[in-house]
Formats: structure tokens, C-alpha cells, sequence
């Protein structure tokens, strides 16, 4: 490797590490902004809060990658062309189409890796991370006792204390509801003072009670010997006692992660292709399924209509024929099923000329209400089962879409890390700035441009506004065609930025104005 190169990638390497990990803990912070109230007042552990940061930090690294490469390499060409480094190296002969060159590897290698952590590390993270998401929300509260209210976290138990002292320990005024024999207010405790603290790894709840009264009203025999007969009370005092009531509750509980494992974000590229097929499968036996019933959906009408079934669903009816055969189910009569038995329609060629007459002499005659209201019934059985066809084949070909959206997902985020580079690169060396100033400036512009175009792409491609290709490439096709433009520029050394550059266009398309303008009078 020649100095030059080592040069640059020892410019490129510093920022891409402090830009990354900045971007990577900006966008941490945006992303967990959202579960803030879900998270706190839970009682979490570091452990599970570090677990939740780590995996969520893994998700952000799609879009962190290309913001990265997009403003650490406008740094690095800044720096140098601000420094005449890069006039430098021209002045030796070498061009900077050569001197991007072990960025442009370099940005290649990262393009690959990007596409191993979109496809293998993120929807590994984004199962955890979200997983753990959904128990946390379902985690109670931390256990906290407030002056003068109940607390009622404790399942079936209600706490009230009227005062609690600063070291959190000391209670006062103490009052205790038990529901757990599911009979009421129908027994309490009450107590002048009180401790309160856990034992046993915080596992359960002890409160150590003093000068108080232990209340039970009624029991099971008394009401069940005499319903009517009032019931007993029962009134304990006692000078200390304690309590334990358990704390299981308030752990934290992990679902089984195989819930979550039907999101799209979650899935690999192989799965999204098993996932894709299955839904194409389910398309074409829907569709399969309404050509076949025809006949009895339309009973009376269209009978000698023959409508060919496309070439897909033709080897789709033939492989699942094939299948059937070979499980021992199959039909040798080909004759399609409702409801599990077999629907045979005769062809009105063969019926007779006699019934053909009893029947044209039958539609003669006056239609009664009863006929008539069975008619309307059976249209109406008809039109809510193409509704409802209908209605099975959107929402399979609205869930292929979104499988596919997250397939092309994957590759063109991975992807963006090269249109980041081909526009930040030769940007650098048009602005010939350094630093986090102006290049910071410039990558926020140009990566909320990507991020409104493909969010856009994606959300039309999802509704089938646009093929799903044009919607997920788009933002990347475009960005690296301004890219291109922008090396075309660096290689000329043009002043994009410069407002004497704008003048002189200004001027030169004045004095074509002015030329053209005696020509047309003269005309």
C-alpha cells in the first residue's frame, strides 16, 4: 500500500469511529425517548436496562452506517483539501479519482458488513430488544407507598399509611384490606406505627406492625348454616405482628420469544423468502379456489361459460394436484369440493327437450314472495362470499408486500453506505471545509433527503402506489447519481460553493440572452 493511501485511510478511520458512535448514541437516545415512560418507575436492574441499550444500539446501526460514512468522509476530504493536501497530491500527478480509491474498498468491505448486521445481528437484536420491550411494559410499577392514599399493587391487597418517614422504613398510621378471601372489606388490619422493608433478595414484603387491631367479619360456616343470621365479628388487638406478603408479581416475567417471531423486522432474507412464498401460495390458492367454485356460486347463470385459468395458477393447481397425489388424496374425478363433498353439474346439452320445456314453462309462471325472497338470499350468500374472497386476497397480497419491502429493506440500506460515500467524498473536496461544522450541515441536509425519499418509497410501496424495486432504491439511485455529479465536479475542480461561480453562469447566460434577443427583432 503506497503512503498516499495509508494517508487517507488514517484521515478516513478516526472520524468514521467518533461520527459513528455520535450518530449511533444520537439515535439510542431519540429511539428510547419513546418507552421512557414505560421504563421508568419499573425498578429495573442495570443488567436489564444495559441489555435493552446494547440491542437497541445494534438496531440504530442500519441508519447509523450510511450518516456515518456520509460525514466522517466530508471530514476527511475537508480536512485535506482545506490543509492543500489534496492540491498536493494532484501536483504529483495523481488524480482524485485515485485517491478515493482505498475509500471506495474500504466503503465496500463496509457495505458488506452493513449487509451482515441488517441481515444476521439486527433482527437478532430487534427479537430482544423488542421481546424485552413488551415484558417491560408489563412489569408493575416499583413498589412505592404514598401518604394518605391505598396502594394496590400487591394483588389483592390494599395498603394505606399516614405518614411515611424519611428513612422509608418507618411507617405511621398504618391500614391493611385484605380481598384475598375474595369476601369484601371483611378484613383489615390497623396499626398505630410500623416498619416496612424486604427480605430474601426483595422477594417478599415485610411489615412489622405495632399497636393495632386485626378485624374479620363473618366466615363460610355461619353464612352457610344460617344465611340470614347477622354475621360474626371478630376483633384482635395486639401490641406487635408481622406480615409477609409475596413480591413475585413484580418481577420480571420473560414471554417466549417465539411470539415475536412473525415481524418482518425480525426476519433474515431466507425467511423473508419462505415468508414471501407462503403468501404467494396463499394468493393463488384463493384465486385457484374462486375459479373452481364458480359453478357453485352461480347456479343458474353462465353454466356453458368457460374461463382458462392462467399459465401461474395452471402449474400451481398441477403441483398441488401432484402433492395430493402423492399424500393419497387425491381426486381422481378432478371434481372441485364445498364444504367436503364433491358439486356435479350436468351441462345443459344434455338435457332433454321435455325438460327444457317443463322448465321454460316453469320460469312462465308468476314468481311467489317465498321464491323471491330465496333468490335474494342466495345472491346475497354469493356476493359475501366474493367479498370476503376478495377481502383474503388483499390482505395476503398487502402482507407479500410487506415482506418484500423489508427484503429490498435490507439490501438498500446496505447499499446507501456507497451513494453516502460518493456524495460525501467529493463534496469534502468542493467545499474545502473541515471540521464538525459545515460538514455537519451538509450530511444532515443530504441524510434527510434519504430518509424522506425512502420512508416515502417505502410507505408507497406498501400501499402499491409503486413497485416495491422503485420504491426502496429510489432514495439510493438518486443519491448516488448526485454523487456522481459531484465527483464530476471535484475532478474539474469547480466551485459548486462559491458565489463568484454562480456570477459568472449568471453573466454567461445574460449574454446569450442579449444575443439572442437582436435576432429575433431582426427575424
Amino acid at each position: 500500500m503506497k503512503k498516499i493511501d495509508k494517508l487517507i485511510l488514517s484521515s478516513f478511520l478516526g472520524p468514521f469511529v467518533m461520527t459513528f458512535l455520535v450518530v449511533v448514541f444520537i439515535l439510542l437516545l431519540q429511539h428510547m425517548l419513546k418507552y421512557f415512560d414505560d421504563i421508568v418507575g419499573k425498578d429495573l436492574g442495570w443488567d436489564v436496562v444495559g441489555q435493552l441499550l446494547f440491542y437497541f444500539a445494534i438496531f440504530m446501526t442500519p441508519i447509523a452506517l450510511p450518516l456515518a460514512v456520509l460525514l466522517s468522509s466530508l471530514i476527511t476530504f475537508g480536512n485535506l483539501s482545506e490543509h492543500f493536501e489534496i492540491t498536493a497530491v494532484k501536483s504529483l500527478g495523481i488524480s482524485l479519482s485515485r485517491s478515493l480509491r482505498p475509500l471506495f474498498f474500504f466503503t465496500i468491505g463496509l457495505t458488506f458488513l452493513a449487509f451482515y448486521a441488517n441481515n444476521s445481528l439486527v433482527p437478532k437484536a430487534a427479537l430482544e430488544a423488542y421481546s424485552l420491550m413488551y415484558d417491560i411494559k408489563q412489569k408493575k410499577p416499583a413498589l412505592d407507598l404514598q401518604e394518605g392514599t391505598f396502594y394496590a399493587g400487591i394483588p389483592d391487597i390494599s395498603i394505606k399509611v399516614g405518614r411515611k418517614f424519611p428513612d422509608g422504613v418507618s411507617l405511621k398510621d398504618v391500614i391493611i384490606y385484605d380481598h384475598r378471601g375474595r369476601t369484601g372489606n371483611k378484613q383489615v388490619t390497623i396499626a398505630d406505627s410500623g416498619r416496612m422493608f424486604t427480605i430474601l433478595n426483595e422477594q417478599y414484603l415485610k411489615l412489622e406492625l405495632y399497636n393495632g387491631y386485626d378485624y374479620t367479619e363473618g366466615n363460610e360456616q355461619s353464612v352457610g348454616n344460617n344465611g340470614g343470621a347477622p354475621e360474626a365479628l371478630r376483633k384482635t388487638r395486639f401490641g406487635k405482628t408481622e406480615i409477609v406478603f409475596d413480591l413475585s408479581s413484580f418481577g420480571l416475567s420473560r414471554t417466549d420469544k417465539k411470539w415475536f417471531q412473525g415481524n418482518r423486522i425480525m426476519r433474515n432474507i431466507t425467511e423473508l423468502d419462505l415468508d414471501m412464498d407462503s403468501m404467494n401460495n396463499e394468493v393463488k390458492g384463493a384465486m385457484l379456489a374462486g375459479y373452481q367454485n364458480k359453478n357453485n356460486l352461480f347456479n343458474f347463470h353462465m353454466k356453458e361459460d368457460t374461463v382458462p385459468l392462467p399459465a401461474d395458477l395452471r402449474n400451481y393447481k398441477k403441483r398441488i394436484d401432484s402433492l395430493a397425489a402423492l399424500k393419497g388424496n387425491h381426486n381422481p374425478q378432478g371434481v372441485p369440493a364445498i364444504g367436503g363433498s364433491p358439486y356435479r353439474v350436468t351441462p345443459i346439452a344434455q338435457i332433454s327437450a321435455k325438460a327444457r320445456h317443463a322448465s321454460d314453462s316453469l320460469f312462465r309462471r308468476p314468481f311467489t314472495a317465498d321464491e323471491v325472497t330465496g333468490a335474494l338470499n342466495v345472491c346475497r350468500i354469493v356476493k359475501s362470499q366474493l367479498l370476503n374472497m376478495n377481502a383474503n386476497l388483499d390482505t395476503y397480497h398487502h402482507e407479500y408486500m410487506v415482506f418484500q419491502t423489508q427484503w429490498h429493506k435490507i439490501l438498500s440500506y446496505s447499499f446507501a453506505c456507497i451513494a453516502m460515500f460518493l456524495i460525501g467524498a467529493p463534496l469534502g473536496a468542493i467545499i474545502k471545509k473541515g471540521g464538525l461544522g459545515v460538514p455537519v450541515i451538509v450530511s444532515i441536509f443530504f441524510f434527510i433527503l434519504f430518509y424522506i425519499i425512502n420512508s416515502t418509497g417505502e410507505k408507497w410501496a406498501e400501499q402499491d402506489k409503486v413497485t416495491v424495486p422503485v420504491g426502496l432504491w429510489t432514495a439510493d439511485v438518486l443519491l448516488s447519481l448526485i454523487g456522481l455529479f459531484f465527483l464530476r465536479q471535484a475532478r474539474v475542480d469547480a466551485r459548486l460553493f462559491d458565489a463568484d461561480f454562480y456570477r459568472v453562469v449568471i453573466d454567461k447566460i445574460k449574454a446569450r440572452f442579449r444575443k439572442a434577443t437582436p435576432a429575433a427583432k431582426a427575424a
